[in-house]
């Protein structure tokens, strides 16, 4: 299969795809959850590329909730790319990236996307926040800020 190079490839935080599946009573998790329906929809219709790592495998394993659980690797293995990556590169820059107190899956998830992706999205403040005031060589936005931004609709 040869790349579109037109198409950004985007390395979504486990936390948006999980966004589905949390309290849509609240406002901020509402908006986000419409934001990832978008970001998806513009996947599906092959407008973007989205970017997974075994990091995401990992993490998803340990999701208690088997229909959650079952739903994420349906999706990562539907519309998901796993491009080929230098990993002895990836794992130095996560090693930096957890030696200025990024947390391991944090840095690994962050490292594999500026190798591999054109955006990194997250809903994790926290995550946004560090990536921002650090030497992140990617850009690090909101799912609602990535839709602002790339105009979807």
């Amino acid at each position: 299969m040869i790349k579109d190079i037109s198409r950004k490839r985007l390395y979504l935080d486990v936390c948006i795809l999980c966004r589905p599946f949390d309290d849509q009573n609240i406002m901020r998790t509402r908006l986000e959850t419409d934001a990832f329906y978008l970001i998806l929809q513009n996947i599906q219709n092959k407008l973007y590329e989205m970017v997974f790592s075994p990091v995401h495998l990992k993490e998803i394993e340990t999701i208690e909730e088997l229909r959650e659980r079952l739903w994420l690797v349906g999706l990562l293995d539907k519309y998901g790319i796993m491009p080929p990556c230098d990993l002895s590169k990836i794992r130095k820059r996560a090693e930096q990236l957890f030696n200025i107190k990024f947390s391991a899956a944090d840095a690994a998830h962050v490292a594999f996307a500026e190798a591999t992706s054109d955006f990194f999205i997250t809903c994790d403040d926290k995550l946004l926040r560090k990536c921002n005031k650090s030497n992140v060589k990617i850009p690090v936005v909101s799912p609602v800020d990535f839709c602002f931004k790339e105009d979807l609709r």
